[in-house]
């Protein structure tokens, strides 16, 4: 197969070619970051993406679906084949079309399936070279995988920053003693060397995550379950987690406000509360306050 220019515009391509023979193409369904559905270890992974000026419409999804359309001999059989539904598959069939400047997939008529989809000679070509490509890429980031060997502090510190989540809290934490009961198990974790709190989780939960002494771990809590306490002999309260700390800023807005405080090294926590409870507690920047949490109240997660 001759290859045209070392760009992503399709000018300059031969015309008239006769359409190679197409390998199989694997695809895998992702999540919104590319990586494998399910799959919660730390890898390293890219992607090569065909354009034409600022536009980008030659993405993996889109060459499965023109591999897809190819071997099932239809637009909607090659987007059940890689889980897309018929109207996201000819949008993108459309697209691709519109932005190569020439039809590349084109519909037919009559057959024994009374109907369906072919590959135009240049789709192929793209196809087998955006293949070619990738299986390069692959070969690439896999020698750059190589230079990221598992276990180092700085990647560590990578995967905890990618992590997303709903959680207005997460705090990278160290294990440092397991208490194990019948039905709940105490997981106590150190903060940065600033303070440590109390995780309690069900046995179920434990099981799945099994963490043990030394393990770095990620610990997520709502804002909304973090209540503020002035600090006070007077004050007793059964939460095992209460963390002093100082007052770093307050935003206020329609539904309350999110008060953010300092527990030190860099450890902050969000708390959400209400109007009232804000009027009532009378802190500003700079007080020095406790953040109170229930240890069920802490989610635990590992990258492992």
């Amino acid at each position: 197969m001759r290859r045209g220019p070392p760009r992503s515009s399709l000018t300059g391509w031969r015309d008239n070619v006769e359409a190679p023979k197409l390998g199989r193409m694997a695809y895998t369904n992702t999540d919104d970051h590319g990586n494998p559905e399910g799959d919660t270890s730390l890898q390293l992974t890219g992607s090569i993406w065909l354009g034409s000026g600022t536009r980008n419409w030659g993405t993996q999804r889109r060459m499965a679906l023109l591999q897809a359309i190819d071997e099932e001999g239809s637009i909607s059989a090659g987007a059940r084949k890689i889980g897309l539904s018929y109207k996201a598959a000819w949008d993108a069939v459309e697209t691709m079309n519109s932005l190569a400047g020439e039809t590349l997939v084109e519909r037919t008529t009559g057959g024994q399936r009374g109907g369906g989809a072919i590959l135009t000679p240049r789709a192929c070509n793209i196809v087998a070279l955006y293949r070619t490509l990738d299986q390069a890429h692959q070969r690439f980031v896999t020698q750059l995988a190589s230079l990221a060997e598992t276990g180092q502090p700085d990647l560590d510190i990578i995967r905890n920053l990618m992590v997303s989540t709903s959680f207005r809290n997460k705090l990278s934490a160290t294990v440092s003693h397991i208490q194990r009961g019948k039905h709940m198990h105490d997981i106590t974790l150190e903060l940065a060397n600033t303070a440590s709190l109390v995780a309690s989780l069900e046995h179920a939960r434990y099981e799945r995550l099994k963490p043990t002494p030394g393990a770095a771990v990620l610990a997520f809590i709502d804002a909304s379950s973090i209540m503020i306490g002035l600090p006070g002999p007077a004050m007793q309260l059964s939460a095992r987690n209460q963390l002093k700390g100082k007052v770093l800023t307050i935003t206020t807005g329609a539904q309350g406000a999110d008060v953010t405080i300092a527990l030190g090294n860099g450890v902050e926590l969000i708390s959400q509360v209400t109007p009232a409870s804000l009027e009532r507690l009378s802190i500003a920047p700079g007080a020095q306050v406790q953040a109170i949490f229930k240890a069920s109240s802490v989610v635990l997660g590992s990258g492992a």
